[in-house]
């Protein structure tokens, strides 16, 4: 077992990429994951396993998505949903050991985003998805996400948020088996969202600011 100083404190993270309206839901979810998890990360704890290393092994499954997609579609939708299913137990791993922290809520989301940056281009060069819409997808993520967590950090929060990599991912398989040329469209409507929000989040921005 992992030793934890009796008087550790688990560290406010405030410049994460959550909304102000989500928080609270997210809250109950990780409630509920750590009671469904709860043997599954007294395991880990006891194996000497860190948050920060699901992290990197989630990483590690999300890019091996790329290589696999040439080889196997579906392998690499398996690879893909290891990512997923990983990235949601490094958070209730963190909050079992009482070490949850900025520092890890960063790491999480850069490694977050470089899956969705990997298998966006991924698809744009297997010519699966048009290079105009990949590209302004993976910009307009990369800009919402960051804009989140500056807002967070100015402590002017997004009420709500978009965040569809979920959907993307899964309709990854929709693309692959039964609907070819259908993920152009989904791209299409997630890019338009996330520019809703980069825009009010930068009038938001402006506002908060001094000066």
């Amino acid at each position: 077992m992992i030793p934890i100083p009796h008087d550790a404190q688990p560290e406010k993270v405030s410049a994460d990429c959550y909304s102000g309206g989500e928080r609270a839901w997210m809250e109950r979810g990780q409630a509920l994951r750590a009671r469904a998890l709860g043997p599954l990360l007294r395991g880990l704890a006891a194996a000497g396993v860190r948050p920060d290393h699901l992290t990197l092994v989630s990483l590690g499954a999300g890019l091996l998505f790329c290589p696999l997609w040439f080889v196997s579609p579906a392998l690499a939708l398996v690879a893909l949903l290891a990512h997923v299913l990983l990235d949601g137990t490094d958070g209730p791993l963190a909050r079992h050991l009482g070490i949850e922290s900025a520092r890890g809520s960063f790491t999480d989301t850069m490694a977050d985003q470089a899956v969705v940056t990997a298998s966006t281009v991924t698809l744009i060069g297997a010519g699966v998805v048009g290079p105009v819409v990949g590209s302004l997808y993976i910009y307009a993520y990369l800009l919402v996400v960051a804009m989140a967590m500056a807002r967070n950090a100015l402590h002017i929060p997004y009420s709500w948020l978009v965040r569809p990599r979920l959907v993307v991912y899964a309709w990854m398989a929709v693309e692959a088996y039964a609907w070819h040329g259908s993920l152009d469209w989904v791209l299409w409507i997630a890019t338009a969202a996330l520019g809703v929000k980069a825009i009010s989040g930068f009038v938001q921005m402006r506002k908060g600011m001094k000066g």
